[in-house]
């Protein structure tokens, strides 16, 4: 089963589903006049329509050439010469994939545009262990992309001795069954394919994706999914520790003190940050990169398995993997089964294999044999008496002194990773006056830190020739990376070089202006970067949004919402980027335990002795359009107009029993935190009230939080929640209840048309008639006929609608009933 997250909802397909749309997939190919042999591309988040595109290829014999969603125009435009590819996949028609002049079949309807095809079995003849499944190439540093070409046999070697050893175990995984895997590795990397489309399916787990690289969403999902194992990269798994060390520093003296105790433990020790993952998870399985020792050990000390492997693309994914129970310090584990490894005389590491791809797809569009039946990898390692491999650094990334030692930039920056004052450093080569030195770039923790004691401290544990003498203080939150997170050290020392005196003080703000245009469609000046600094964000509420998802993921990090709300200037999001704004207020409550018996039974108890009794003889309210939801099967967005605090007990009342008992009603944000955390000088008595007030508010409606300006994130999070257990939701999409006087509808804030959008279910609107007038006289009872609730046709939106749009849609709608 695959499971992922579109929009607000959490979406499931089974296999049984993609084998369906893959066979589907390959017959619309063949509609579409692609052969066997033919290129086409494959870009787009990963997803359970990847994985069905991707099968599909393989059942039409058609080569996929995988790339990143984020791919650069250029690198995309280069990538479809070379390969002349006929036909693209892709989840969003940006600007790089209009420009091909290809066909475009959407991922995200993949299901929907192939479902008049058959779903019978597809075979294709001649398909053998030689055809070609897939052509992977790099992006990164050269001009002329590079394309690995990986056969039916290539993958076939990795899998096959892999299927034998796991057979061995199966039976124990039925104690765990299913086996959960977060995947946050891109399908267009070997190592997310080998581990979501191949692994997963021999364990017959689960393989989970998530839209977004924070690490509190990561941590929330891990836990209310259940999830076994994650799939990621280094700098990810650097993200997560920084969460735990930033979100419980009172931990991090008892981690640092952790002896080598067993896991029981370990895992008592350190019990509610199991909790917090969820109690189900237990392992990372981290690649496309090397994790560096002090962030393994990190892990490992809080009773969670770290399992770290090394692969290229060339090799259709691991060669060695570290073993979970018999580690070897510094290791990155063993040959896997099928793989000769050895090392040169320079300690380059060499290997052979049937998994090794023959060779590359060259600009001149046609397939380019190696012609070494080694392949030379440019890492440089170590083999120790075991068998155990050590990886030592890129080839090309050697600092050559002028007295000939060679340094490792790797093991410098180990160091340098150690030190509290470094959060991620990377060292290049500097020419100087006798050659190459090292050149220690870091991003600091505290800008004001003192590098010259943090390099002192650092150079006490190098070797002389290993010392760092020059460094260079990086202001942007991160580096320039790859999809997989590697530093692109190129790019770091290019604009070290070029880098002026103004540009020093951008920080994040560069990023930040480039996003802000994207979304603002309004550009900024870029004369003088100073002076962006207080330039005024010009962003609405939806426009923060986005903004704020962008950075989160850019530099994996939670940024507070209150903080954001209350950023005006570039100079204040750079700020709170960098980690210099804490968050200000207490977190808005969402329980459990009003979802759950006997909460549930109790709500109904109460709904029909007390609740619906009192609203209907104080309102004698009329029910006009009752028909609009009598057969209603599954979950709506119910949205109305706000008058009264009893507004949502008179909708309560006129719903369909079956209806009401599903319901969850979202409430002022605000007013619910300050009940459940009043303010300081609040009185006991006073808070003894309010503490009432939510636990009856919540019991009786099932209410839920729904920020005014901060933390609505959560808040629609927590909605598609809902949708998916069944439960329909009640929103008033005005923000606030008309003032005593006010005798008509405010305009809708435009975060009910994000709401609706990624929900994706049916809008129902409801207008309520009478209340104006009785909260303008301020009667508490109506006389027969004077109140009545309207409820208008169910309403669904198209999928290209802006979220502004949808909430005028909506404003006209009820407006109109």
């Amino acid at each position: 089963m695959f499971v992922q997250k579109q929009g607000l909802r959490l979406v499931s397909w089974t296999y049984e589903e993609i084998v369906v749309t893959a066979r589907r997939t390959a017959r619309e190919l063949e509609a579409c006049g692609i052969a066997k042999g033919d290129h086409v591309l494959l870009c787009g988040e990963n997803s359970a329509e990847w994985a069905a595109a991707f099968w599909g290829c393989l059942l039409r014999g058609v080569v996929v050439v995988p790339l990143d969603k984020g791919s650069a125009a250029e690198f995309t435009k280069s990538v479809q010469f070379q390969t002349n590819a006929k036909l693209v996949f892709a989840d969003s028609r940006t600007a790089a994939i209009e420009q091909l002049n290809i066909p475009v079949l959407p991922l995200h309807q993949l299901a929907e545009t192939t479902a008049s095809h058959s779903s019978e079995p597809y075979s294709l003849e001649d398909i053998g262990e030689d055809s070609t499944v897939e052509i992977i190439f790099t992006s990164g540093t050269t001009s002329t992309p590079k394309g690995a070409v990986l056969t039916h046999r290539n993958l076939l070697a990795n899998l096959l001795p892999l299927e034998s050893e796991i057979a061995k175990y199966l039976k124990w995984e039925r104690i765990f069954h299913p086996l959960r895997l977060l995947n946050l590795v891109p399908l267009s990397h070997v190592f997310g394919q080998f581990m979501g489309l191949f692994v997963a399916q021999l364990l017959g787990g689960e393989v989970h994706f998530q839209n977004t690289l924070n690490p509190a969403e990561t941590v929330r999902r891990m836990r209310e999914s259940r999830i076994s194992v994650i799939i990621l990269v280094p700098r990810m798994l650097g993200s997560l520790r920084e969460w735990v060390e930033r979100t419980y520093p009172k931990l991090k003296p008892r981690i640092a003190a952790q002896s080598s105790s067993g896991f029981i433990r370990k895992w008592w020790t350190f019990r509610h940050l199991h909790r917090q993952f969820g109690l189900k998870f237990w392992a990372f399985i981290s690649g496309g990169a090397t994790l560096d020792e002090q962030t393994e050990n990190f892990w490992q000390r809080l009773g969670f398995a770290v399992l770290q492997g090394y692969g290229m693309t060339e090799t259709a994914s691991l060669v060695t993997v570290t073993h979970p129970f018999k580690r070897e310090r510094g290791s990155i584990g063993k040959p896997l089964p099928g793989y000769e490894v050895k090392l040169d005389e320079n300690g380059e590491i060499l290997l052979r294999g049937a998994s090794v791809s023959a060779g590359y797809w060259s600009s001149e569009k046609q397939f380019d044999q190696r012609r070494d039946e080694w392949l030379h990898t440019g890492d440089l390692g170590a083999i120790d008496e075991s068998g155990n491999l050590y990886f030592k650094g890129r080839d090309k990334d050697v600092i050559v002194t002028s007295a000939g030692v060679n340094i490792h930039p790797a093991d410098l920056e180990d160091v340098l990773n150690r030190q509290p004052e470094v959060r991620a450093s990377c060292v290049i080569a500097r020419q100087g006056a006798r050659g190459d030195e090292p050149l220690a770039v870091l991003i600091l923790r505290d800008i004001d830190a003192s590098v010259e004691a943090t390099i002192a401290r650092a150079n006490q544990s190098l070797a002389e020739h290993q010392r760092i003498r020059h460094w260079h203080v990086w202001r942007e939150p991160d580096f320039p990376r790859t999809p997989t997170q590697k530093v692109l050290k190129r790019e770091v020392e290019s604009r070290i070089k070029t880098e002026t005196a103004n540009a020093t003080v951008e920080t994040a703000s560069s990023f930040v202006i480039s996003a802000a245009e994207k979304i603002s469609g309004e550009a900024a000046s870029r004369n003088n970067p100073s002076s962006n600094l207080t330039t005024d964000l010009k962003l609405d509420s939806l426009g923060r949004v986005e903004l704020l998802s962008e950075l989160e993921d850019r530099y994996q990090i939670e940024i507070d919402e209150a903080a954001f709300t209350a950023a005006t200037t570039i100079g204040d999001v750079d700020q709170i980027v960098r980690g210099g704004v804490e968050e200000r207020v207490a977190p808005y409550p969402y329980p459990k335990w009003s979802q759950k018996f006997p909460v549930t039974w109790i709500r109904v108890l109460l709904s029909y002795t007390i609740i619906l009794p009192i609203t209907r003889i104080m309102s004698r309210m009329q029910v006009e359009g009752r028909e609009h939801v009598e057969n209603l099967t599954d979950p709506v967005l119910f949205i109305a107009n706000h008058v009264t605090v009893a507004d949502h007990a008179l909708i309560l009342a006129a719903l369909p029993a079956r209806l009401r008992h599903r319901l969850a009603v979202a409430m002022e944000g605000e007013r619910l935190r300050n009940w459940l955390h009043p303010p300081a000088h609040t009185t006991l008595l006073m808070r003894l009230r309010f503490l009432a007030q939510y636990i009856l508010v919540t019991t009786f409606f099932h209410v839920f939080p729904l920020p005014k300006r901060s933390g609505f994130r959560r808040s629609f999070s927590y909605a598609g929640e809902c949708i998916d257990r069944g439960e329909s939701v009640l929103v008033f999409p005005e923000g606030e209840r008309a003032r005593r006087g006010h005798m008509q509808m405010s305009d809708f804030k435009s975060g009910i048309g994000i709401l609706a959008k990624e929900l994706n279910v049916a809008v129902v609107p409801i207008k309520l008639y009478g209340l104006y007038e009785l909260k303008r006289r301020k009667q508490y009872f109506a006389s027969p006929g004077m109140v009545s609730v309207v409820f208008g046709e169910p309403v669904k939106f198209e999928s290209h609608m802006k979220p502004s749009e949808i909430a005028e849609e909506l404003h006209r709608i009820v407006t109109e009933l």
